[in-house]
């Protein structure tokens, strides 16, 4: 192993300049936007709520619609997951890195990719999915271990680093655009908490997972 796989800083960095570099972060962006839908479906669905589908777009923005009771904690649950996914996604890398489960790890994305390719409603969704499943194969099937253990640690941090990014973005954006469909908009409307509480809460959460990460890599 050369020196610089050695290094457990490599996928820090990497992953930082992901979603730093404004060139890199255009097309990386991509990438959270699927698991921020999919932690809406997934929580929608272990919440009890229908799927109905879900849409990818080139801007970077995606929906993800189900059925079901359009109040209550399943529903608040069901907003909050998305800005909530791409942390939750890295903390669960990280701890089957250490865990010695990167092999597992690999096959469960490829399935629960293979699943989304049933709730996928537009052409472009279709290839970003297509894209990650590319790369979560060749990962799984020709990158030797400790290639796979640096890969999945790098996207650990990509998807960490990437969830306050989101957060602030999202925070920008209300704040040019004056919408009020974000999904913070819609959890003001379900708790009566304003969004931008909920914006404060959402940026809080995606900087405290980075933590646990941070005191791995320290260790």
């Amino acid at each position: 192993m050369t020196p610089l796989l050695e290094s457990p800083w490599l996928p820090t960095t990497v992953g930082a300049i992901l979603v730093i570099v404004p060139t890199v972060w255009r097309f990386a962006r991509h990438a959270v936007t699927l698991v921020h839908e999919l932690g809406h479906a997934g929580v929608a669905v272990a919440t009890g709520r229908r799927l109905s589908g879900i849409r990818l777009h080139a801007d970077t923005s995606g929906l993800t619609v189900s059925r079901g009771r359009p109040r209550g904690p399943g529903m608040v649950a069901t907003a909050a997951a998305g800005y909530l996914a791409p942390s939750a996604v890295g903390l669960l890398l990280i701890g089957a890195v250490h865990a010695g489960w990167v092999e597992q790890a690999l096959w469960v994305a490829l399935a629960l990719l293979a699943l989304t390719l049933v709730f996928i409603r537009n052409g472009f969704g279709l290839l970003v999915l297509l894209l990650a499943g590319l790369a979560v194969a060749a990962t799984a099937f020709r990158a030797d271990p400790i290639w796979q253990v640096r890969l999945v640690e790098t996207a650990a941090w990509f998807w960490l680093l990437a969830g306050p990014r989101t957060v602030i973005e999202l925070w920008a954006h209300r704040r040019r655009q004056r919408t009020r469909t974000s999904d913070a908009d819609v959890l003001a409307r379900l708790t009566h908490l304003p969004a931008p509480v909920w914006n404060l809460v959402l940026l809080a959460l995606t900087v405290t997972a980075v933590w646990p990460a941070a005191e791995r890599l320290r260790g």
